[in-house]
Protein backbone atom coordinates (compact mmCIF):
# COMPACT_ATOMS: atom_id res chain seq x y z
CA UNK A 1 0.00 0.00 0.00
CA UNK A 2 2.79 2.33 0.90
CA UNK A 3 4.72 1.70 -2.19
CA UNK A 4 1.72 2.13 -4.34
CA UNK A 5 0.78 5.78 -2.63
CA UNK A 6 4.60 6.56 -3.26
CA UNK A 7 4.87 5.79 -6.71
CA UNK A 8 1.39 7.39 -7.11
CA UNK A 9 2.70 10.55 -5.55
CA UNK A 10 6.07 10.53 -7.59
CA UNK A 11 4.92 9.87 -10.75
CA UNK A 12 1.04 10.88 -11.09
CA UNK A 13 0.86 13.53 -8.80
CA UNK A 14 5.27 15.36 -8.96
CA UNK A 15 5.46 13.70 -12.56
CA UNK A 16 9.31 12.49 -11.37
CA UNK A 17 10.60 10.51 -13.76
CA UNK A 18 14.04 8.12 -13.65
CA UNK A 19 16.95 8.58 -16.07
CA UNK A 20 19.64 5.32 -15.55
CA UNK A 21 20.15 1.93 -13.55
CA UNK A 22 20.66 1.61 -10.14
CA UNK A 23 23.97 -0.62 -9.83
CA UNK A 24 23.96 -4.17 -8.62
CA UNK A 25 26.57 -3.43 -6.03
CA UNK A 26 26.92 -4.29 -2.46
CA UNK A 27 28.69 -0.80 -1.62
CA UNK A 28 28.57 2.47 -3.22
CA UNK A 29 28.48 6.61 -2.39
CA UNK A 30 25.83 8.12 -4.03
CA UNK A 31 26.59 12.03 -4.39
CA UNK A 32 23.59 14.10 -4.94
CA UNK A 33 23.12 17.54 -6.31
CA UNK A 34 21.93 20.35 -6.75
CA UNK A 35 20.69 20.29 -3.10
CA UNK A 36 18.57 23.57 -2.98
CA UNK A 37 15.48 22.48 -1.37
CA UNK A 38 14.11 20.37 1.62
CA UNK A 39 11.79 18.54 -0.79
CA UNK A 40 15.32 16.99 -2.33
CA UNK A 41 14.55 14.64 0.74
CA UNK A 42 11.07 13.71 -0.41
CA UNK A 43 12.20 13.24 -3.64
CA UNK A 44 14.79 10.61 -2.82
CA UNK A 45 12.29 9.45 -0.26
CA UNK A 46 9.62 8.38 -2.23
CA UNK A 47 12.05 7.38 -4.70
CA UNK A 48 13.72 4.58 -2.39
CA UNK A 49 9.97 3.62 -1.68
CA UNK A 50 9.38 2.72 -4.90
CA UNK A 51 12.10 0.85 -5.94
CA UNK A 52 12.63 -3.02 -4.99
CA UNK A 53 15.71 -3.74 -2.51
CA UNK A 54 17.64 0.21 -2.76
CA UNK A 55 17.91 1.36 0.53
CA UNK A 56 20.56 3.86 0.57
CA UNK A 57 20.84 5.74 3.81
CA UNK A 58 21.63 9.18 5.37
CA UNK A 59 23.85 9.99 7.51
CA UNK A 60 23.19 12.06 10.90
CA UNK A 61 24.95 12.46 14.49
CA UNK A 62 24.82 9.39 16.54
CA UNK A 63 22.67 12.13 19.25
CA UNK A 64 19.94 12.51 16.64
CA UNK A 65 19.27 8.64 17.06
CA UNK A 66 17.60 8.61 21.35
CA UNK A 67 14.40 7.70 21.79
CA UNK A 68 11.39 8.72 20.90
CA UNK A 69 12.31 10.67 17.45
CA UNK A 70 15.47 8.07 16.64
CA UNK A 71 13.04 5.03 15.89
CA UNK A 72 11.79 7.73 13.29
CA UNK A 73 15.29 8.57 11.75
CA UNK A 74 15.61 4.96 11.97
CA UNK A 75 12.59 4.06 9.88
CA UNK A 76 13.40 6.27 7.39
CA UNK A 77 16.80 5.57 6.69
CA UNK A 78 19.37 7.32 9.33
CA UNK A 79 22.10 6.06 10.00
CA UNK A 80 24.15 7.36 13.42
CA UNK A 81 27.93 8.52 13.15
CA UNK A 82 29.93 8.71 16.07
CA UNK A 83 31.08 12.01 15.89
CA UNK A 84 33.56 12.45 19.14
CA UNK A 85 37.01 13.86 19.17
CA UNK A 86 38.43 10.95 18.58
CA UNK A 87 36.72 10.16 15.49
CA UNK A 88 35.97 12.44 12.38
CA UNK A 89 33.15 12.54 10.02
CA UNK A 90 34.95 10.39 7.38
CA UNK A 91 36.87 7.88 9.32
CA UNK A 92 33.49 7.26 10.68
CA UNK A 93 31.73 7.13 7.69
CA UNK A 94 35.08 4.72 6.53
CA UNK A 95 34.68 2.43 9.16
CA UNK A 96 30.81 2.11 8.29
CA UNK A 97 31.84 0.75 4.89
CA UNK A 98 34.61 -1.84 6.36
CA UNK A 99 32.44 -3.09 9.03
CA UNK A 100 29.32 -4.02 6.55
CA UNK A 101 29.24 -6.60 4.01
CA UNK A 102 26.02 -3.89 2.20
CA UNK A 103 26.27 -0.52 2.84
CA UNK A 104 25.16 2.81 0.42
CA UNK A 105 24.28 6.05 2.14
CA UNK A 106 23.75 9.48 0.14
CA UNK A 107 25.79 12.65 0.51
CA UNK A 108 25.25 16.06 -0.87
CA UNK A 109 28.86 17.90 -1.24
CA UNK A 110 27.11 21.32 -1.43
CA UNK A 111 26.23 20.51 2.20
CA UNK A 112 24.03 23.25 2.40
CA UNK A 113 20.45 24.10 0.73
CA UNK A 114 22.55 27.11 -0.27
CA UNK A 115 24.68 28.15 -2.93
CA UNK A 116 28.20 26.92 -1.85
CA UNK A 117 31.09 27.97 -4.02
CA UNK A 118 32.94 25.81 -1.81
CA UNK A 119 32.20 22.14 -1.62
CA UNK A 120 32.82 19.69 1.26
CA UNK A 121 35.54 17.45 0.40
CA UNK A 122 34.24 14.29 2.47
CA UNK A 123 32.85 12.40 -0.26
CA UNK A 124 35.74 12.29 -1.83
CA UNK A 125 37.71 11.10 1.29
CA UNK A 126 35.15 8.64 2.18
CA UNK A 127 35.51 6.75 -1.48
CA UNK A 128 39.09 6.78 -1.62
CA UNK A 129 39.14 5.75 1.81
CA UNK A 130 37.13 2.68 1.92
CA UNK A 131 37.77 2.05 -1.38
CA UNK A 132 34.33 2.18 -3.14
CA UNK A 133 32.72 4.12 -6.11
CA UNK A 134 30.69 6.72 -6.46
CA UNK A 135 26.92 7.23 -8.14
CA UNK A 136 26.02 10.39 -8.82
CA UNK A 137 22.52 11.00 -8.94
CA UNK A 138 21.30 14.43 -10.51
CA UNK A 139 17.42 16.20 -9.53
CA UNK A 140 16.53 17.99 -12.02
CA UNK A 141 13.26 20.04 -11.14
CA UNK A 142 12.40 21.74 -14.28
CA UNK A 143 12.55 18.17 -16.38
CA UNK A 144 11.39 16.11 -13.04
CA UNK A 145 14.13 14.22 -13.75
CA UNK A 146 16.22 11.87 -11.62
CA UNK A 147 19.19 11.24 -13.63
CA UNK A 148 21.46 8.18 -12.08
CA UNK A 149 24.98 7.33 -13.43
CA UNK A 150 26.97 4.80 -13.51
CA UNK A 151 29.34 3.82 -10.41
CA UNK A 152 32.61 5.16 -10.73
CA UNK A 153 35.88 5.28 -8.38
CA UNK A 154 37.84 8.25 -8.03
CA UNK A 155 40.93 8.22 -9.61
CA UNK A 156 41.98 12.27 -9.79
CA UNK A 157 42.79 14.75 -6.73
CA UNK A 158 40.84 16.44 -4.88
CA UNK A 159 40.30 19.61 -6.28
CA UNK A 160 40.10 18.37 -10.48
CA UNK A 161 37.49 15.98 -8.72
CA UNK A 162 35.47 18.46 -7.15
CA UNK A 163 35.16 20.47 -10.51
CA UNK A 164 34.39 17.85 -12.75
CA UNK A 165 31.61 17.29 -10.15
CA UNK A 166 30.74 20.72 -10.35
CA UNK A 167 30.88 21.04 -14.26
CA UNK A 168 28.52 17.81 -14.29
CA UNK A 169 25.89 18.77 -11.98
CA UNK A 170 25.81 22.20 -13.54
CA UNK A 171 23.14 20.80 -15.98
CA UNK A 172 20.59 20.33 -13.38
CA UNK A 173 18.47 22.95 -11.79
CA UNK A 174 17.03 22.16 -8.50
CA UNK A 175 14.33 23.83 -7.22
CA UNK A 176 15.94 26.92 -6.51
CA UNK A 177 17.92 27.33 -9.24
CA UNK A 178 19.99 30.20 -7.76
CA UNK A 179 21.03 28.08 -5.15
CA UNK A 180 22.45 25.56 -7.75
CA UNK A 181 25.66 24.36 -9.45
CA UNK A 182 27.66 26.77 -10.58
Amino acid sequence: MIKRVSRWLFEDVWGWKVSGDLPNISKYLIVVAPHTSNWDFLVGLLYRTITDGFNPKYIGKKELFVWPIGYLFRALGGFPVERSKNMNFVDSMVSVFNSNDEFITTITPEGTRKYNDKWRTGFYYIATKANVPIVKIGFDYPKKIIEINSPEYISKGVEETIAEYKNYFKQFEGKYPKNGVR
